[in-house]
């Protein structure tokens, strides 16, 4: 064989090397990308979720801290409540969006997260109508059902963000 055809098949060789370390590092790269996009969306969606849950229970708290009064003030309470159901909407709304992002066991422990949370619900409701019809039987018995609910929402959200930073890949 010629050097010219030695050069020649050499370079081709060559050539297709870089070709395929190209394609190879392109596709490496586009996998990274990939991969840094889901952590995002899914970052924001369990932001968003907390965020929601948080806002919520700020007006949850805000309701039961008027159902403990010896007297609980209706029209407050209507105002309250009102103001709780509108954003427990919106964690129903971000919950979706976790369980659409994943993976599957955060998407479990979100939905561990909103049945506690309705747990906690039913006895604020409960609580409002007794209040509102001047009922004060149960009001003491409610209370500490609600403070026992309570913890178990919050276990609840503690476990949901331990699972979410793991799907994040921070552990630390």
């Amino acid at each position: 064989m010629d050097s010219g055809l030695a050069a020649l098949l050499g370079a081709a060789v060559g050539c297709a090397a870089t070709l395929g370390a190209a394609v190879v590092t392109g596709r490496a790269q586009a996998r990274s990308q990939h991969a840094q996009q889901n952590r995002q969306h899914r970052r924001d969606a369990y932001a968003r979720y907390l965020s929601a849950l948080h806002d919520r229970d700020l007006a949850m708290d805000a309701a039961l801290d008027v159902l403990r009064a010896d007297r609980p003030d209706p029209a407050a309470l209507d105002e309250l409540t009102d103001r709780f159901v509108a954003l427990a909407r919106e964690v129903h709304r971000a919950c979706e969006v976790v369980i659409l992002e994943g993976p599957a066991s955060v998407a479990d422990l979100a939905s561990r997260v909103t049945d506690a949370s309705a747990d906690l619900s039913y006895v604020m409701r409960r609580m409002a109508e007794n209040a509102g019809a001047g009922d004060t039987t149960r009001t003491t018995e409610d209370a500490a059902l609600a403070a026992e609910r309570e913890q178990a929402l919050y276990t609840a959200i503690k476990e949901f963000r331990l699972a979410a930073r793991t799907a994040l890949g921070r552990t630390t």
